[in-house]
């Protein structure tokens, strides 16, 4: 990359009067924080992740004490962040971590790839803002920077191996973290996705986009493709307490280990009712509850129909019975928060 030295000096000035105050950046960065505040950013805002960190951190210390948590606990902190498959390999990264390491990470981006949930971009950014190794990790604000700065056309998301390959000569041998922090600080203030800030970029006369007048198609996306819409059956079981059954979902796939009201699969085809009915936990005389709920996942739209039924059995193999006002204890996914939300809303 030509002008890589003036690209860093330039980077590395404007971060140290602009650099933003965020609850897991400290003068000596701590390897947990790093990596925790890294995993609850994927797919998320920091201004959404702000209060989850710090409750995380107030709850949870130190890596041993997350590791000794429970892992419905866990779960239950990260609702609102999404993406629960996160949550889970947090926990078990810990637990890894705690048997395997003494509790401490390993310094080696290879070592740091094998564990739970650290994929390449994470296990970078650990290795140079932790660790002070000269690592290039590749998030979707410096995919942006990348691409306007030197003006690429590659599509996302092959755009991203073109980064990759090209961004080593920026990262500095002496204090990479702080040039990798530099640039997520960069895309998200400066060279926004939307109308981008040029006249305040320390690299406006370097920028090959900025020149071009393309900042804004910069970088180019895919064709989006329709989201397909799944169909599923919603089963709430009260029994003559009028507490209703939930159930855990398997620990792998979708929302795995959180709780839900049963459900049959879900799947593209609409389901017929008796063939839905064969799905539920317990037998009962089913009554139809008006209207659907609809959530929106990132591959698909699902749309779920409920069914009302009263149990006798006080025991069931497949779950617990909760009071209604206590719900909150247990974690939900949004979609099953929505479920309960309808029917409180629209049944008789």
């Amino acid at each position: 990359m030509k002008n890589a030295a003036k690209l860093t000096k330039s980077l590395l000035a404007w971060y140290q009067d602009n650099k933003r105050d965020l609850p897991w950046r400290t003068e000596n960065p701590e390897p947990y924080r790093v990596w925790l505040s890294e995993i609850m950013l994927q797919q998320t805002t920091v201004p959404v992740v702000g209060p989850y960190f710090e409750e995380f951190t107030r709850r949870w210390p130190t890596l041993k004490s997350l590791a000794a948590a429970n892992l419905d606990d866990v779960l239950h902190a990260w609702q609102g962040l999404g993406y629960y498959a996160r949550a889970r390999n947090l926990h078990k990264c810990a637990q890894v971590l705690v048997a395997q390491y003494a509790g401490d990470f390993p310094r080696n981006e290879k070592r740091l790839l094998a564990l739970p949930g650290i994929g390449s971009y994470t296990a970078a950014a650990i290795a140079a803002i932790a660790f002070d190794i000269p690592s290039a990790p590749v998030d979707g604000n410096i995919v942006r920077v990348i691409s306007r700065l030197l003006r690429l056309q590659t599509p996302l998301p092959g755009l991203r191996r073109e980064v990759a390959a090209v961004l080593p000569p920026l990262i500095p041998s002496d204090k990479p973290g702080d040039m990798v922090q530099a640039l997520m600080d960069l895309g998200s203030a400066i060279c926004r996705p939307g109308k981008p800030l040029c006249q305040q970029c320390p690299w406006q006369a370097m920028c090959a986009a900025f020149k071009a007048g393309e900042t804004e198609q910069l970088p180019v996306k895919a064709a989006r493709k329709a989201k397909p819409t799944r169909h599923g059956v919603v089963f709430w079981i009260e029994n003559s307490q009028a507490h209703i059954l939930l159930r855990r979902r398997a620990e792998k796939g979708l929302l795995g280990g959180m709780m839900e009201v049963p459900s049959s699969g879900w799947r593209e085809e609409e389901w017929g009712r008796q063939e839905a009915i064969n799905e539920a936990p317990v037998l009962a005389d089913w009554q139809s509850i008006p209207g659907c709920v609809r959530h929106t996942f990132t591959h698909f739209h699902l749309s779920l129909t409920v069914l009302h039924g009263r149990a006798n059995q006080g025991k069931v193999n497949t779950g617990v019975w909760c009071a209604p006002d206590q719900f909150s204890n247990h974690a939900l996914p949004s979609v099953m928060k929505k479920v309960i939300r309808h029917v409180k809303e629209v049944a008789p």
